[in-house]
């Protein structure tokens, strides 16, 4: 197995250091540093980033985290750090904005915590870089290969965010991360609605 690449192994390091921390000092970080609704009291411009490095529980981090190791690690030795960190502030970014304005249209009170949004978006990345790549998800095990695997993530992330199901979980946080990541690389690739070419 090769080495983790730089930046994922500090975004590792970073999100359970900042889990720990969380634990210990009472969820102090999260009143300060977790997605607030714009109509709470605690909305601060900052928070649009900070959330990605908070987690609600031990499963919640586990699974991010296992999630950026398999994709994060590839695409990072595929892209080099810089692009790789300019594709991930994006998508953690649109998720953050899309939240967001459902929150705000939702009337909701209740902050978002999680790197979801960021991996989602490496998810679609990898799904458009290795299409025919083979995946084995954890639920259900069914080999599958990555497309047909982001195509039903995204799918379900949908239909779960529209209908109310699985409530307690951003859905449309992750939608978000993934347009953010789609329009990232439309705009490396020069694809419209960006002009001109560039390298990818």
């Amino acid at each position: 197995m090769p080495p983790l690449p730089p930046v994922t192994k500090v975004l590792l390091l970073a999100n359970v250091a900042a889990f720990s921390i969380d634990m210990l000092l009472g969820l102090m970080l999260t009143r300060v540093f977790a997605l607030w609704p714009v109509l709470s009291d605690f909305f601060m411009p900052w928070q649009v980033v900070t959330y990605a490095f908070l987690h609600g529980g031990i499963g919640h981090l586990f699974f991010n985290m296992l999630g950026l190791w398999m994709f994060g690690s590839e695409l990072e030795r595929l892209w080099g750090q810089r692009r790789y960190l300019q594709f991930l502030l994006a998508s953690v970014l649109a998720a953050a904005v899309l939240q967001l304005v459902v929150t705000y249209l939702a009337g909701a009170r209740y902050p978002t915590v999680g790197a979801s949004g960021g991996l989602f978006g490496l998810l679609l990345a990898f799904g458009m870089l290795f299409p025919n790549r083979i995946i084995v998800p954890l639920f259900p095990p069914i080999p599958m290969k990555a497309k047909y695997f982001v195509a039903l993530f995204g799918a379900l992330e949908l239909v779960f965010g529209m209908s109310g199901t699985a409530s307690g979980i951003a859905h449309f946080a992750h939608l978000g991360g993934m347009l953010g990541g789609f329009l990232m690389i439309q705009y490396w690739r020069g694809k419209p609605p960006f002009r001109g070419r560039r390298r990818f």
